[in-house]
């Protein structure tokens, strides 16, 4: 029997649990056509749940979870999930400019992992400096791994479908 698929069910585990679950996943939302990259796959895919997955989607939890369990025989669930993200203004440690700013799309369509390649760059910067990191969706797993790992972190929306994480160690 298949697990329950719950909002903090990783990526990774729907992957390789269901049979074509990347097309229902890309048909659910075309942002997440990115599962088509393999060093996303392997890399943000196995600690990346549901939850973050709706936010890189600008979906809510609730919603993706629901659409994701409908597809493979689950029955929806009628939870409240109150992990909105909201825009936060930025804090006082981003001011002046980023050390470098690195675009996550590009990474990845090089097949670069995002994740790696802001942890190579944070262990060479001094004292105040800081990153930034664009994308077209905001980057939810690489937020909170950062946040686990005792990074500094502020995300901004720039526009509709664009997003500036900064990051200081």
């Amino acid at each position: 029997m298949k697990k329950d698929i719950k909002l903090n069910t990783t990526i990774a585990e729907l992957l390789n649990s269901y049979e074509g679950m990347k097309d229902i996943l890309i048909s659910i939302n075309p942002k997440f056509k990115k599962l088509n990259n393999p060093i996303l796959r392997r890399t943000l895919a196995k600690v990346a749940t549901i939850r973050q997955a709706a936010f890189v989607g600008g979906m809510e939890p609730v919603e993706l979870l629901n659409k994701i369990r409908e597809a493979v025989g689950q029955e929806p669930l009628e939870i409240k999930d109150n992990s909105q993200k909201e825009q936060e203004s930025l804090p006082n440690w981003v001011k002046g400019e980023p050390k470098v700013i690195l675009d996550a799309n590009e990474l990845l369509d090089k097949e670069i992992n995002p994740l790696a390649e802001s942890k190579k760059i944070l262990k060479t910067l001094n004292s105040g400096e800081f990153i930034a990191i664009k994308s077209d969706f905001r980057p939810e797993p690489l937020i909170d791994e950062f946040k686990k790992n005792g990074f500094k972190v502020a995300v901004s929306k720039d526009s509709l479908e664009e997003y500036t994480t900064y990051i200081m160690p």
